[in-house]
C-alpha cells in the first residue's frame, strides 16, 4: 500500500525537497549528468555490486529508474530487495553528495508505460534488443536484432516490451554530504527507525 503524502513526516519530506532542491541546482549549474546516480543492490550470496542508472523521477513516495527485468540488477533487487543510491555533484558548490538508502519495489505496469511512451523510438527499440547481462557474442548480434525490432514494429508504435520496467527505492535514510574546503565537510543525516524519523548531524 502507498502512503499518501499526507500521512509522510516532516522530517522525511523535508529531506525529499532538501534532495529535489538539490537536484535542480545541479541541472542549473550545468552538470553534464545530473541525475546519474550509483545504484549499489546485493545479490542473494550476498555480493554487492553497484553501477551508474539514471532518476527518472522523484516524488514523495520516492526515487524511481528503469531497467530490464531480467538484468543482473533485477536478479539482485528481487533476491535482496534493499538497495543504495549516491549522488555525487562535482559542479555544485565545493561537492555534494547525497546518500540515500531504502525499499525497492517494481512500478505498476501502467507507470511504465508511460514512462516507456516517452523515449526515443530507437532507446524503446533497444529495450526490445538487448539481452540485458547476458553474453553477447559479437557486436553485429545486437545490431542484428535491432534491424530485427526496427522491421518488426515499422509503421507503428513500439509497445514496452514485458521483461522492461520500472522500479521505485522508497527511502528509510537520506544522507546530505556538502563538501567544505580543508574537508571540514557539513553531514547531514536524515533516518527513519521503526517508522519515525529523526535528523541529525554527523562529523564529516
Amino acid at each position: 500500500m502507498q502512503t499518501s503524502p499526507a500521512e509522510f513526516s516532516p522530517i522525511y519530506l523535508e529531506a525529499i525537497a532538501t534532495l529535489r532542491g538539490l537536484l535542480a541546482e545541479a541541472h542549473a549549474a550545468a552538470d553534464p549528468e545530473p541525475t546519474a546516480m550509483s545504484l549499489a543492490t546485493v545479490a542473494a550470496d550476498g555480493r554487492v555490486s553497484s553501477r551508474i542508472v539514471l532518476l527518472k523521477q522523484l516524488d514523495d513516495d520516492g526515487l524511481q529508474f528503469f531497467t530490464n527485468y531480467e538484468s543482473a540488477k533485477a536478479g539482485q533487487l528481487a533476491a535482496h530487495a534493499q538497495a543504495a543510491i549516491a549522488f555525487h555533484w562535482k559542479t555544485l558548490r565545493d561537492q555534494v553528495q547525497v546518500r540515500v538508502e531504502g525499499r525497492v519495489e517494481k512500478l505498476d505496469a501502467a507507470s511504465s508505460d508511460a514512462y516507456f511512451a516517452t523515449r526515443p523510438r530507437l532507446s524503446q527499440i533497444g529495450a526490445w534488443a538487448s539481452l540485458q547481462s547476458q553474453e553477447l557474442p559479437g557486436r553485429e548480434v545486437f545490431d542484428a536484432r535491432v534491424d530485427e525490432f526496427e522491421q518488426r514494429f515499422a509503421g507503428g508504435e513500439v509497445p514496452r516490451p514485458p521483461h522492461w520496467g520500472g522500479y521505485r527505492l522508497r527511502p528509510d535514510l537520506f544522507e546530505f554530504w556538502y563538501g567544505a574546503r580543508f574537508r571540514l565537510h557539513d553531514r547531514q543525516r536524515y533516518e527513519a527507525h521503526a517508522g519515525v524519523w529523526s535528523r541529525r548531524l554527523l562529523y564529516p
